[in-house]
């Protein structure tokens, strides 16, 4: 063919800048560019073969190959798909508005199905600009006759096009790499590139360094291949040990057989894994299948608790693999990795708008061809069938926790502290995520129990389901006897710190359940709005009638000037005027003190807390902790009488401390105080 120049037929002069600017965020992801285009070609050439349109060499293997050059400062691409000819270069390459997939598709489109991977030269192509000051094409069609062609650009709009030297069909992209992106001219660089985007891609993909000293591997001459360069054929005598034999001689013992090997250049290893895990059916798949494939793909060496494979054909199709790892932390530091793929082509990692939120603790892989694989994030918020996809992942996941909380009990109790938090986050963010799962919803008593919502309500005398307002009952009677009717459901947060008041609760033979995390808190307010019957109150909220003894007629009036005087006594030794204080008779005469904050202050400081809010006052909403004095203590009973004794105020704050220590912890100064104090007593007991 005659040597040709021309323009690029583009509607924008600006169209590189642009290229780099919006179609791509990422400067790296031109190899996935080149790399898909070149399975494209070499999918439809494996088409035309079965179609009886093209014959493939019997010693045909599908494969890229990339080649980096740091001396020459080049990045090599070669498929051996179906390659171009002059006038297809023209088409596909000089006008980039069209696609190489439409007239590929129109010509066999009864011939094909619409799941095949059709993609095509275009944009694709243009990502190497991002990089590179000039690209060449050397390409041979696979068409009786044709040509080979030879085309460069220098990343302007001209370009120029000849006969080439290729000899065999398919395609190779030549990368002159500009001076911003030489580190694409390391091996290694190059290697995490093509791993990043190219893992799971249907064709292998070899990755070398041009001209770099041959490596050499030995393997058992019965082991060599065909395709092997064998360099060295090595013959091992048999090793012979001088051992003791049953009857106490020495004899010569074969300790290593004779063996043949043979010295060959070393096999190339393909980055690619052309039939990742979530391409099969789960039947094909086993235990050990999914748990290296996890630690492959996710570099985790702990194993999963379980996983989901989703397998769906219809209405759209998408594969993947979902795992659940042990997530024992609080839920807002989790940060897990979902890997989107379309037709095994890495997308991007946790795309908020496919991925359900709450999905994000998990790890995984999904993939859905029908996913374009650069859009915008806007255009997929106001994509329909992306929000499809998303609640599709989402009820698959509900089915499978609610189907393992059905017929394996067992193991998802055994599961339920590592996945709450995730299951509790997926409540609060997805709304029919949480119809599917309320009542699967489990939570631990002090026995360490497990029990749903609707056992704890039971428990602790109420019932599942709230009553009907009955006829004639007007809007204040049934609110008032909602308030009245609501069961109580007791929490600790702190098995260790909360101690004192577990050991009170299982005395008098009560129940509470354990909610540990951050995210219950959130997580209970919002099974209070859905169940107007049941409030959960913290141990340490009130000292209910269980706890108390009752004071008669009358020791009233006695009670109520030892109260009186034991409140005046505590303010003023601690120097706090506005201190809660209040007088008991416990029936557990071992607590002398202890501290209580009312649920709705305690929510009230945890939502400050939350908006960052904590350096306020919080006296400023009325969310002071109350001290509470056990009447029938000792020590309460030594400070009423010795209201102006030596050691009263000594006893004040160490009552004080005792009590806030098993509410919550003491700030540095406070600890450092009371140590102080503790030795000082101590002291005074030991002269």
């Amino acid at each position: 063919m005659a040597a040709k120049k021309g323009s690029l037929s583009i509607s924008s002069e600006n169209i590189f800048p642009i290229i780099k600017k919006w179609v791509y965020s990422d400067h790296d992801i031109f190899a996935r560019e080149l790399v898909s285009n070149g399975c494209d070609a070499i999918t439809k050439l494996k088409k035309l073969d079965m179609m009886g349109e093209y014959q493939l060499p019997d010693d045909y293997k599908p494969a890229i190959k990339v080649e980096v050059n740091p001396e020459e400062k080049t990045l090599k691409f070669t498929d051996n798909g179906l390659g171009m000819t002059a006038d297809e270069v023209e088409e596909y390459i000089t006008q980039i508005a069209f696609s190489g997939a439409t007239q590929f598709l129109e010509k066999y489109k009864d011939k094909t199905t619409e799941d095949d991977m059709i993609g095509h030269f275009g944009l694709g192509f243009y990502s190497a600009f991002m990089v590179a000051d000039e690209v060449h094409i050397d390409t041979l069609s696979y068409k009786e006759g044709a040509k080979p062609v030879h085309w460069v650009s220098n990343g302007g709009t001209e370009y120029e096009m000849e006969e080439g030297s290729k000899q065999e069909v398919g395609s190779t992209m030549t990368l002159y790499l500009n001076e911003d992106s030489l580190e694409f001219a390391n091996e290694y660089r190059m290697r995490e590139v093509l791993e990043k985007y190219c893992s799971f891609m249907p064709v292998e993909i070899f990755l070398s360094k041009a001209n770099a000293e041959p490596e050499y591997e030995t393997i058992p001459e019965d082991e060599v291949l065909d395709t092997d360069t064998v360099v060295e054929h090595i013959h091992e005598d048999a090793k012979m040990e001088e051992k003791e034999n049953e009857n106490g001689e020495k004899e010569m013992v074969e300790v290593s057989p004779a063996s043949d090997k043979a010295k060959i250049v070393k096999r190339p290893v393909s980055i690619s894994d052309p039939a990742p895990l979530w391409t099969k059916h789960p039947n094909e798949c086993s235990k050990e299948d999914y748990i290296d494939f996890y630690r492959k793909v996710f570099m985790d060496y702990k194993e999963p608790l379980f996983w989901i494979h989703l397998n769906m054909d219809y209405p759209f199709n998408l594969k993947g693999i979902l795992y659940f790892p042990k997530i024992n932390t609080e839920y807002d530091s989790i940060e897990g990795t979902i890997k989107l793929y379309n037709n095994q082509v890495f997308i991007a990692d946790n795309i908020k708008e496919v991925i359900p939120e709450f999905l994000m603790v998990l790890k995984g892989v999904i993939d859905c061809p029908d996913l374009p694989l650069n859009v915008s994030r806007s255009a997929l918020q106001n994509d329909g069938f992306v929000q499809k996809i998303s609640e599709y992942i989402s009820k698959k996941v509900a089915d499978k926790l609610s189907g393992m909380c059905k017929t394996d009990k067992e193991n998802y109790e055994k599961y339920w502290d590592d996945i709450s938090p995730f299951i509790k986050f997926g409540c609060l963010k997805d709304e029919k995520f949480c119809e599917k799962m309320s009542d699967y919803v489990l939570f631990k008593n002090l026995d360490h129990k497990y029990m749903t919502l609707k056992e704890c309500i039971e428990k602790n005398g109420g019932k599942a389901e709230p009553e009907e307002k009955t006829e004639g009952e007007n809007a204040e009677q049934s609110a008032e006897k909602k308030e009245t009717e609501k069961t109580t459901i007791y929490y600790v947060t702190d098995e260790q710190q909360q101690s004192q008041y577990i050991n009170m609760f299982k005395k008098e033979g009560l129940d509470a359940v354990i909610l540990s995390h951050n995210i219950d808190s959130p997580f209970i307010t919002q099974m209070e709005q859905k169940n107007e019957h049941i409030k959960f109150q913290r141990i340490d909220a009130d000292l209910t009638d269980h706890f108390k003894e009752d004071v008669s007629e009358e020791e009233k009036e006695a009670f109520k000037e030892k109260t009186d005087s034991l409140v005046e006594i505590f303010r003023k030794a601690l120097g706090n005027d506005k201190l809660e204080v209040k007088v008991e008779k416990m029936k557990d005469e071992n607590v002398a003190s202890m501290i209580t904050l009312s649920e709705e202050s305690r929510r009230m400081q945890e939502m400050m807390k939350m908006y960052g809010m904590s350096g306020m006052d919080p006296s400023m909403f009325g969310t002071n902790a109350t001290l509470i004095l056990n009447a029938n203590h000792p020590l309460v009973e030594y400070v009423v009488a010795h209201k102006d004794g030596e050691n009263t105020e000594m006893f004040c704050h160490q009552l004080y401390d005792l009590a806030m220590l098993a509410h919550k912890p003491l700030s540095p100064e406070e600890m450092t105080e009371f140590v102080k104090r503790s030795n000082e007593i101590m002291m005074k007991l030991a002269k």
